[in-house]
């Protein structure tokens, strides 16, 4: 998309401190915040290039620790690469009782600095096209099939409903509202919980807080980096699934489970997005703004399963 001295000038950029901790990969050489402008032309100046970069960066020094026994019973140690200190932020009640050491045990590593920063810049450009869709899907505010208003909302137009569920580990604070906010629109108690956990390393900060995600615009663009990389409950993660991580079990393909974009869908929101035929009309949106963009990066996806029109929604 740039010449080779515009790639090597943004780098170098990005390789001095202006504010900014040092941004580990190429990612932000793939495009220049110009580029950035002119992907989401009617944008909220809120969403700004220079939040997306340092979001990376920032999120770029944590990495992740989650172990599970059965599905659900969890215990997450998080490590500040920054000083190399390792913290159990998460330790649910019954994990060291019997009954849950005889669940099947597993685990995984999540290192932030893997998003988009593969050695293959092909992967990585297309994995960017793909949360560019879902992010401008979900912030859009305009005209169907034009694919030039996304990330213009912060926070989901409809500001009256909490989104509050029973969650031990999460619970609601009093009066607060966990309605959607930032570019991937997190929504509900235990998600703002188990984001701020991962992000900060305390629980409390987004749970007492939850308009941070809509009103300070790196934390908006670190929850999207967030969710986009972090595998919950029985999901794969959006970054496992769309560079080729993840392959689906004999039971997973039985419920119409695909390596591709639609996976990702189903990731973000199956339970009122998948299964329900192609013409599904947030799926098919979901779409055009992934081929939109992987038009941008010049790249295709010739044999992309891209919807999830007969796979089966994760529960819950």
């Amino acid at each position: 998309m740039k010449n080779k001295f515009i790639i090597i000038l943004i780098s170098a950029l990005f390789s001095f401190n202006f504010g900014f901790t040092k941004v580990p990969s190429t990612l932000t050489a793939y495009f220049s915040e110009k580029e950035f402008n002119s992907f989401f032309p009617q944008r909220n100046k809120f969403f700004s290039y220079n939040s997306f970069a340092k979001a990376i960066s920032e999120m770029s020094l944590i990495k992740i620790k989650i172990e599970k026994r059965g599905d659900w019973i969890y215990k997450i140690t998080r490590t500040d690469k920054r000083n190399n200190k390792e913290t159990v932020i998460r330790i649910d009640k019954d994990w060291n009782e019997a009954w849950a050491k005889a669940k099947p045990y597993s685990n995984s590593i999540i290192d932030y600095a893997d998003f988009s920063a593969s050695k293959d810049i092909h992967i990585n450009k297309k994995e960017l096209a793909a949360l560019f869709a879902h992010i401008a899907h979900e912030t859009r505010n305009g005209v169907n099939n034009k694919y030039n208003d996304g990330l213009m909302l912060s926070h989901e137009l409809d500001t009256n409903a909490n989104y509050v569920v029973a969650n031990v580990s999460y619970p609601a604070f009093a009066g607060k509202k966990y309605y959607g906010r930032g570019p991937i629109q997190l929504s509900y108690n235990s998600n703002y919980g188990f984001a701020s956990d991962c992000i900060f390393g305390d629980k409390s900060i987004l749970l007492k807080n939850p308009s941070l995600a809509g009103t300070n615009a790196v934390a908006a663009f670190e929850t999207a980096i967030y969710f986009w990389m972090t595998p919950q409950g029985i999901k794969p993660s959006a970054h496992d699934v769309i560079t080729g991580k993840w392959k689906p079990t004999a039971a997973e393909i039985q419920k119409g489970y695909k390596p591709g974009f639609g996976m990702t869908i189903n990731i973000v929101n199956g339970a009122l997005e998948c299964n329900k035929g192609n013409e599904m009309p947030a799926m098919k949106d979901r779409i055009g703004f992934y081929q939109y963009f992987l038009k941008k990066f010049g790249l295709t996806d010739t044999n992309c399963y891209c919807d999830c029109a007969k796979m089966e929604p994760y529960p819950g």
